[in-house]
């Protein structure tokens, strides 16, 4: 099977320091959706791994979340493309939970249910904690400059094999060409 996470604020949609708290809030960055369109046509699998700590900050709640989601979903299926699952974490950046990137546990998580193995899953972010989420689990990282990817390789110091990318778009022509 063939499957690339994404991670959803930075990558998908335009990103907000205060959180995206709705889905009014909600904003695709220019190509993204086509993008998602793209990788599903040519039989990639797509999955959504997001940190959602505004749950924790009582921003948002998960019903909240799931209709910010549902309009991701629509926006992607009127592109012609598929998002196959989202997953979360509603943990506080404090929390000592696994699920947070840059840990990766939610990552392990997706392969489990996934059934697949992440050493040839791209996991594609905008963050330093996306990436690192990406080596600790044995995927292949992947930056993209949207969203903070120009601050985060700015920082430098990216993990071993990270590919770098000006947008979804491009890394997408890139795999499936």
């Amino acid at each position: 099977m063939k499957l690339v996470i994404l991670d959803r604020d930075g990558t998908i949609n335009h990103d907000s320091d205060n959180y995206i708290k709705s889905p009014d809030e909600w904003r695709p960055i220019e190509g993204s959706l086509d993008a998602i369109a793209r990788l599903t046509q040519a039989g990639y699998r797509i999955v959504v791994a997001t940190n959602q700590s505004g749950i924790a900050r009582k921003l948002f709640d998960t019903r909240t979340l799931f209709a910010i989601h549902d309009k991701l979903q629509r926006a992607v299926a009127q592109a012609g493309g598929r998002i196959d699952a989202f997953f979360f974490c509603p943990h506080a950046a404090d929390s000592s939970c696994e699920c947070r990137k840059p840990k990766p546990g939610m990552l392990l998580e997706i392969a489990r249910r996934f059934n697949v193995p992440l050493e040839e899953v791209y996991v594609v972010g905008d963050a330093r904690r996306d990436v690192e989420a990406a080596a600790a689990a044995a995927a292949r990282p992947v930056l993209v400059l949207t969203g903070k990817g120009r601050q985060t390789r700015a920082e430098g110091e990216l993990p071993r094999g990270t590919e770098v990318f000006a947008d979804l778009a491009a890394f997408a022509e890139r795999i499936a060409p």
